[in-house]
């Protein structure tokens, strides 16, 4: 089922549990991701940045294999945009036929961060899209950013500007960040910021940084409230070592052969993840209200 994530998150915000948001370069990746979901009885939303679009699979390629092997899913899955921050990306991805974007103005000033989500908004949920904004600012593991907390999101600021733009989910800095952290650490994440930020605002919450923020941190988060967590670093790592692996074992493997020992490594972890976090045969299948795209 091709669905907008405003429905799949809805439902993850009812019911107290979290959603995979993992990020997708090729089919591979995406069978992957929609094997397990199958597996696991769990919606899921199909993640690319702007970047991985431009270095590796364009997004008028990647929208409709999505959307073909999505439709013919037993579970909702939704393609998200993740940190557009460009206008011109960010509407090309919606004509393409993303069910969602995420656009990341968090490093411009408050009121331009307002401005540049509300054009978003106007234009995404003219389109029967959803939209994911993001307040305060999730920045860079190796640069420290996690520990800065003058970048972690204020709940006061946050009512506001989810007032003013009507986002459908809120992407949330409470201590992590993104890629990879230092050996041997685990970032220290702000509960009491996020239980302030889930009663105040009521509504999906997004963490970004996933990877590498440590099982309890991942398990606490969900239980405050966080309703949708970036995973890309981690699911890459282990597609990446088992392909080493398989490679050492046989140095003569198949192309093809080596990509699905790749693909079927990333699906394992997913379920793990997905049990992990609660989406396991959670969702709710109501044609009605579920948010179908045609």
């Amino acid at each position: 089922m091709y669905v907008s994530m405003k429905s799949i998150l809805q439902n993850a915000h009812e019911g107290n549990y979290a959603v995979m948001a993992i990020n997708c370069v090729n089919m591979e990746t995406t069978k992957a991701i929609i094997e397990a979901a199958e597996e696991e009885h769990s919606a899921v939303i199909i993640n690319v940045s702007p970047r991985q679009m431009k270095a590796h699979t364009p997004g008028y390629i990647l929208a409709p294999m999505v959307k073909n092997l999505a439709i013919k899913a037993s579970v909702p899955i939704a393609l998200n945009l993740d940190h557009g921050g460009d206008y011109e990306d960010l509407v090309k991805v919606m004509e393409y036929g993303f069910s969602s974007v995420m656009i990341d103005a968090s490093k411009y000033p408050f009121e331009e961060n307002i401005s540049r989500t509300q054009t978003i908004v106007s234009v995404a949920h003219g389109m029967g899209l959803a939209v994911e904004g993001e307040l305060g600012h999730v920045g860079i593991a190796n640069e420290g950013d996690n520990a800065k907390e003058d970048l972690y999101t204020n709940p006061n600021q946050a009512k506001e500007f989810v007032e003013r733009t009507k986002v459908d989910c809120l992407a949330v800095a409470i201590g992590t960040a993104h890629g990879s952290y230092p050996d041997d650490f685990t970032p220290k994440l702000d509960f009491d910021r996020l239980k302030a930020l889930k009663e105040t605002l009521q509504m999906p919450l997004a963490l970004h940084g996933g990877s590498g923020a440590g099982e309890e941190n991942i398990k606490k988060v969900v239980s405050l409230g966080i309703n949708k967590i970036n995973v890309c670093t981690d699911a890459f790592k282990v597609a990446r070592q088992a392909m080493v692996d398989a490679a050492k074992e046989n140095p003569n493997i198949d192309y093809m052969d080596i990509c699905m020992v790749a693909q079927n490594a990333m699906k394992e972890f997913i379920k793990r993840y997905m049990r992990l976090i609660g989406s396991s045969n959670r969702y709710t299948f109501e044609k009605s209200t579920m948010g179908y795209l045609d």
